[in-house]
């Protein structure tokens, strides 16, 4: 059995947030191996004027940090 652990990243993107969350894999990929699952938890934007600027996501990603027999 997997033993698997999950830690929460926030992540913004100019474009999306499918990029926020894609950027978030993306920066956590270079520390860590084995990641099994982005779980977004909340979305936010920044707005100027009436544009949104910016794109925002709090995120679960979880990994395997032992794997089972």
């Amino acid at each position: 059995m997997d033993i698997l652990k999950v830690i929460e990243v926030l992540a913004e993107s100019d474009s999306s947030w499918e990029d926020a969350a894609q950027n978030a894999v993306r920066k956590v990929a270079k520390s860590v191996t084995h990641i099994k699952s982005i779980y977004v938890n909340e979305m936010s934007a920044c707005v100027d004027g009436d544009k949104i600027v910016k794109y925002r996501i709090n995120a679960k990603i979880s990994f395997v940090v032992n794997r089972g027999s």
